[in-house]
């Protein structure tokens, strides 16, 4: 379907973001690519009011499905979508090619509900991913628990569920570190763990995606509860997004005896800044063609929480050969990356505000090729939280913001769909 120009569509009532990031709310995915291609929408939204639609690229809506918790993960196969929630229930749905739901589940049930009605401490859905016969999900739960001897401290329950297409749960791998993101490929499943506070102290684990069975882990193998921000596997490589040291990291096969690490790059690794000493998260990781692309997000310092300068690699994107791990470029983001999603080599980055600097100018989406660096930018009022790349055309979900120290509302609850 030819596309000239912007396409907006409104996505109903949403209460601003404010100064700091709120977590994410909402999602978009691309559609279409299997049996009923010709009849399948171009794009799914998640809203965070638990509505999901399903729109052409023209903003022509196909269809919508109302939902209860925030539709904060989207995953699509051949015929249906998954959707994983964030509330009481922490629900993963899949929705039929019109919209119709099939099944439920609630992960609060393995999990346990929220100990405290605010959004952090809700069941969350952080990811999930289709296979060819199965939906994979990954959820969490956290809380305080000040009864224990060391004291008030972060507690996670989580699990990472197989789910055959009738909804029945095929198997679940528990733990009690904190998840954040998935991968899959030929029969292997990736998972990222971002806090290891408990007794599961690896950061990575490789799954056997039919059984469930842990076949491979990898940690940095550093002291504290972080670990891994995110993982990404490809072409038989893995790799990681290091919490634990700042690092990027590249292994190769990965089986029994853990992953070999081929290479490994400094991101943002502690820096002297004047009297500080700086160090950045890298937040997000892809494989894309030949390349390694790691972004790290704000800046912190090594005491404390408030940072006067930045790290020279904050918010920064930068591409490495998966061979030999040399750089083949880097480029600002210009704010901090909601997510960062791919298709084929194309990248894209939908952007907010730094907490710290309030400069609304950061708000947008950029998008860049993983062998040549910057494509295109898009600016937008409002935050940019979510995007989706499909034949030549980003979708995107802008959400409104109201800095604390201006009263100002900036942007609308909408998807934007960009030709690139």
């Amino acid at each position: 379907m030819s596309l000239e120009g912007s396409v907006s569509v409104q996505l109903g009532d949403c209460s601003p973001r404010g100064s700091r990031q709120q977590w994410r709310r909402s999602s978009v995915t691309a559609l279409g690519g299997g049996e009923a291609e010709a009849e399948t929408a171009d794009f799914a939204v998640g809203t965070a009011d638990g509505t999901v639609l399903a729109l052409d690229s023209d903003g022509t809506e196909r269809w919508r499905t109302p939902g209860e918790e925030m539709a904060v993960a989207l995953a699509e196969d051949d015929t249906s979508l998954a959707v994983g929630t964030r509330g009481d229930r922490g629900r993963v749905r899949l929705l039929d090619s019109s919209g119709d739901e099939r099944w439920a589940y609630d992960t609060a049930s393995d999990l346990g509900g929220p100990a405290k009605d605010t959004l952090f401490w809700y069941p969350f859905v952080v990811d999930a991913l289709a296979g060819e016969d199965r939906i994979y999900a990954a959820a969490r739960r956290y809380e305080r628990d000040s009864d224990r001897p060391d004291g008030d401290q972060r507690v996670w329950r989580s699990a990472v569920y197989a789910f055959d297409p009738d909804g029945e749960v095929r198997w679940r791998y528990e733990t009690d570190a904190s998840p954040i993101a998935l991968s899959l490929e030929d029969g292997r499943l990736a998972v990222a763990y971002n806090r290891c506070g408990g007794d599961h102290d690896r950061g990575l684990v490789v799954l056997d995606a039919e059984s469930g069975t842990p076949v491979a882990d990898w940690d940095p193998g550093t002291a504290g509860e972080r670990r891994v921000g995110d993982v990404s596997l490809a072409g038989g490589d893995l790799a990681a997004a290091s919490h634990g040291d700042y690092r990027g990291y590249l292994l190769g096969e990965v089986d029994a005896d853990g992953g070999a690490e081929r290479w490994a790059t400094d991101l943002g690794v502690e820096r002297a800044v004047g009297d500080e000493t700086l160090y950045a998260y890298p937040n997000h990781v892809l494989l894309a063609g030949d390349a390694a692309v790691f972004v790290t997000g704000n800046t912190f310092p090594e005491e404390g929480r408030e940072a006067e300068g930045r790290h020279p690699n904050e918010h920064t994107i930068a591409a490495f050969s998966r061979e030999e791990g040399e750089r083949l470029w880097s480029a600002s983001v210009g704010g901090f990356a909601c997510e960062v999603v791919s298709s084929g080599e194309r990248i894209a980055v939908p952007c907010a505000q730094h907490f710290r600097d309030r400069d609304a100018e950061a708000h947008g989406l950029r998008v860049f090729d993983a062998r040549e660096g910057l494509v295109r930018e898009i600016g937008a009022e409002g935050v940019v939280s979510s995007a989706a790349l499909s034949d030549g055309r980003v979708a995107f979900v802008e959400e409104p913001v109201e800095y604390h120290d201006e009263g100002e509302v900036r942007g609308e609850y909408r998807v934007r769909v960009e030709q690139i």
